[in-house]
């Protein structure tokens, strides 16, 4: 993989990231911004989905109110960004410790065509029992992509099979009563995303 192509992911989440800054206003005193992640509470997008569990169960986001939703956008043949990102989330999960039942780890797919129920129901929970991957169909996933404002295209690899995505990446924290508080950028460590969490918690 070129420097350039290992880039262009994290860049398009950067610019996703502003992007989102910017729509919220964030003009606040410093002291009315407490989180380590992007506070986007107020944007007009990341309000529901409708698709199915990796144990085959329809799933859309009321299903989870009441505790903290953690969602980020992947595929399980990502060779970087997705498995350090639920790496990261695992670790998460730890150290909340207790509160870690107050938190529901959320993992969509963005390649239907090899990510399966059965690849996801293997996939996703070897990083935590608790971590649920989520699937629809191309049409499904597309919607769901545009309404997070998400970008992902197919890059073609050595055979049709081969292919990789490149996507922006990101996650998406949702608050107990549903509403989409923050956007943490790739990478940005465990430490502020336990604080962020723990903060919606509270």
């Amino acid at each position: 993989m070129t420097r350039a192509a290992f880039f262009k992911p994290f860049l398009k989440s950067l610019l996703v990231s502003l992007a989102i800054a910017s729509l919220c206003g964030c003009n606040q005193p410093q002291a009315a911004q407490p989180f380590k992640s992007t506070n986007v509470t107020g944007i007009d997008s990341g309000k529901d989905f409708r698709l199915t569990d990796h144990q085959g169960k329809p799933r859309t986001l009321s299903d989870f109110k009441g505790k903290v939703v953690v969602l980020f956008f992947g595929y399980t043949h990502c060779p970087e960004a997705c498995p350090n990102t639920l790496s990261e989330l695992a670790l998460v999960m730890k150290r909340l410790g207790p509160d870690a039942d107050k938190v529901q780890v959320l993992f969509i797919t963005l390649d239907p065509e090899r990510d399966t129920q059965a690849l996801l129901a293997q996939f996703v929970p070897s990083f935590n029992p608790k971590f649920m991957g989520l699937y629809g169909t191309p049409a499904q996933i597309a919607e769901t992509a545009k309404e997070y404002h998400l970008f992902y295209s197919k890059e073609p690899g050595k055979s049709p099979a081969n292919y990789t995505l490149d996507h922006s990446v990101g996650t998406y924290i949702y608050d107990p009563s549903g509403r989409l508080r923050l956007h943490a950028a790739y990478g940005q460590g465990a430490d502020a995303l336990v604080h962020d969490i723990k903060l919606l918690l509270n």
